[in-house]
């Protein structure tokens, strides 16, 4: 793989605002920023906790299926190009009418950079694309329809290299938020994932810029040979590997989100046992119930609990489902619930509906993240419940009023 350095070079040039820096094991590091944390007054108005009653919320219809995947044509590629500008009708037609070429078909491409760590992306229209996957990919249509979202799939090794977690937001750094929908093992060297073309365009990535080249397996290393000499040394002509027919992992698709930002929650160090009872009863205010969830987490401010519920569900007033499928009074999504879920009032199940289990649980998560320990493990502990220094700062404010307003 010694040419994914080279792979992609042109972007570092062409994209105003961005680099490149794929390294191997590389993982996304989360950047406070330089000022400290504040919100405004608005923010941090506070909401008179004793006078509110936590009530448990019914489990909302489950989501509708996925339709079922419909039989394509496949057309493994066997070259992938990389030009340094857009590649003109001409060439692409010159490409087409090489020896042993079957099928050719350009995207846009570029990198963008989060939290300083750059990823190669692909800009598709996902029902051309769809033929150029895998077949395990081709037929899931949960990865088409993220794209078709705006979403970002992700490939599984980027996703594993990275440290990305299915379902969490990330703020491109000077652009969009993108959500990781789903990853899935493309097989494109130096491709970190795919965007829909409308997105790609949001991001600046450049047109026409990437061509797909399909042809016989055994004819790879010729075509490789033949359109590199076609299109000079501006391009990078790189093999993909093999025949991609063969057995793969299916992709792993997370909740769909339609305009809301997802609230995922992801843990970064090793994850407590999926469920344990937290004995806080069925207190009849959610200040009593904050401050007897507090406790499962030594060091942990009930405030930052109660805070957390105001941002999320104005305590119980809107528990979801929200449009990424996060639920609950404290707004878990259910594959972190399964995780961290636990049974707080004793009634044998830990329902994510329920208030009694919602937030001791929280109290959970956040010290699993470090919260207890106070001061930047705090922050960051709120960081990784919501991915936005914007949303730790709201989360501090108001969790400063409680302190004053509850002393």
């Amino acid at each position: 793989m010694s040419h994914l350095p080279r792979l992609w070079a042109f972007v570092t040039i062409l994209v105003v605002g961005v680099a490149l820096a794929v390294v191997g094991g590389a993982v996304f590091v989360a950047t406070r920023p330089a000022g400290p944390l504040t919100a405004t007054a608005a923010e941090a108005e506070v909401r008179d906790l004793a006078a509110l009653t936590p009530v448990p919320s019914p489990s909302a219809a489950a989501p509708t299926p996925a339709p079922a995947s419909t039989e394509i044509a496949l057309t493994p590629p066997r070259l992938l190009v990389i030009s340094q500008a857009t590649l003109s009708r001409q060439t692409m037609e010159d490409v087409s009418q090489l020896e042993y070429v079957k099928k050719v078909d350009s995207f846009d491409g570029g990198a963008v950079k989060v939290s300083g760590v750059g990823l190669n992306l692909l800009a598709v229209d996902p029902s051309r694309f769809r033929s150029w996957a895998p077949k395990a990919v081709a037929d899931q249509p949960g990865v088409w329809s993220a794209l078709d979202r705006g979403e970002l799939v992700a490939d599984s090794s980027a996703v594993r290299r990275f440290g990305l977690a299915l379902g969490s937001q990330y703020q491109v750094d000077g652009g969009i938020r993108l959500r990781v929908a789903a990853s899935a093992p493309f097989g494109l060297p130096g491709v970190d994932g795919l965007v829909s073309t409308e997105t790609g365009r949001r991001l600046g990535l450049l047109p026409g810029v990437a061509l797909l080249v399909n042809g016989p397996q055994k004819a790879a290393a010729t075509l490789r040979t033949r359109v590199r000499r076609l299109l000079g040394s501006g391009a990078q002509v790189v093999t993909v590997g093999g025949s991609r027919t063969a057995a793969v992992k299916k992709p792993t698709v997370g909740t769909p989100a339609t305009g809301k930002r997802a609230t995922d929650k992801v843990a970064t160090g090793k994850q407590p046992p999926a469920v344990r009872q937290v004995a806080v009863g069925r207190p009849g205010s959610y200040l009593e119930l904050y401050r007897k969830s507090a406790v499962a987490c030594p060091g942990l401010s009930w405030t930052v609990l109660a805070a957390i519920g105001q941002v999320e569900s104005s305590h119980g007033r809107n528990n979801g489902p929200s449009s990424a499928g996060a639920q609950g009074p404290m707004q878990f999504m259910p594959a972190t619930w399964k995780s961290y879920g636990v049974d707080g009032d004793g009634d044998g199940v830990a329902d994510i509906w329920s208030p009694y289990d919602a937030v001791p649980t929280a109290a959970r998560y956040l010290c699993a993240n470090g919260a207890g320990q106070g001061g930047k493990k705090l922050e960051k502990a709120i960081w990784f419940y919501n991915h936005s220094w914007s949303y730790v700062a709201k989360v501090i404010a108001i969790s400063q009023g409680y302190a004053h307003a509850y002393p």
